[in-house]
């Protein structure tokens, strides 16, 4: 046994990190999606913390990676709503239970996934970001699946531009979310230490995205965005205890 988790769950944890690792890095986000339901079924424990501290790792080598493409000042106005997000997600946490919120959020994103589908295109202006961030922010603290938001609103944008823009937005942001969650007692050392158990799952994933990742920039990429998206959206509404 290692923190808990016997030689069986964390071969499981692994094979899950790696699938959702693999699925971040091609799309921008899907990580938290993917692997929130997935880990909650082996140990509730895992989710939200943990799986953050994960979602950190994976993020940076994200950025590295298409940090060319970033442009500061949609990443400032994205990441100030990101922050926002997570210190009113964090004091949601505190009293509500997540399942009364998480309705709400589903309802939001498959809305949200709709005006998509409809045609609308979300420009880039600073209250699309700003809004998008704070939605994202909120999501990604109280339930570890805020990716969506913001890849809606660049699935219109070049796969590097959008995977750079998002992972340098989820650095901060998730390290807010972290920051948020230790102080209202969500996040502790014990949830530290089972993150870097997730940590060679995502670092795997990630070196075997690249074949998905030229695959899905012929064209295929928004389409993945929206079904993914939907996915986090189905998730919410699952009756999922943390």
């Amino acid at each position: 046994m290692m923190l808990g988790l016997s030689l069986l769950q964390i071969v499981l944890i692994f094979g899950i990190t790696f699938v959702g690792a693999i699925l971040q890095s091609a799309i921008g986000f899907g990580l938290g999606p993917f692997a929130v339901p997935l880990l909650v079924l082996i140990d509730a424990r895992l989710v939200p913390g943990s799986l953050l501290v994960a979602a950190v790792t994976l993020t940076i080598l994200m950025y590295l990676r298409d940090r060319s493409e970033v442009r500061l000042q949609e990443f400032s106005w994205a990441t100030t709503g990101r922050i926002l997000g997570s210190i009113i997600g964090a004091y949601f946490l505190t009293i509500f239970p997540a399942q009364h919120i998480k309705p709400l959020f589903a309802g939001l994103v498959l809305f949200a996934v709709f005006l998509s589908i409809s045609g609308l295109r979300l420009t880039l202006k600073p209250a699309n970001l700003l809004g998008a961030g704070v939605v994202s922010g909120f999501m990604g603290t109280v339930a570890a699946i805020g990716g969506a938001p913001m890849a809606l609103v660049y699935q219109h944008q070049k796969g590097s531009k959008l995977r750079g823009t998002l992972a340098a937005i989820f650095i901060l942001g998730t390290i807010i979310a972290l920051i948020s969650l230790a102080v209202v007692g969500k996040f502790g050392w014990p949830d530290f230490y089972r993150g870097l158990l997730l940590i060679p799952g995502v670092l795997t994933g990630f070196f075997f995205s690249k074949g998905v990742v030229r695959f899905l920039d012929k064209g295929y990429l928004r389409p993945a965005i929206l079904i993914v998206t939907t996915i986090a959206a189905i998730i919410l509404l699952l009756p999922i205890g943390r």
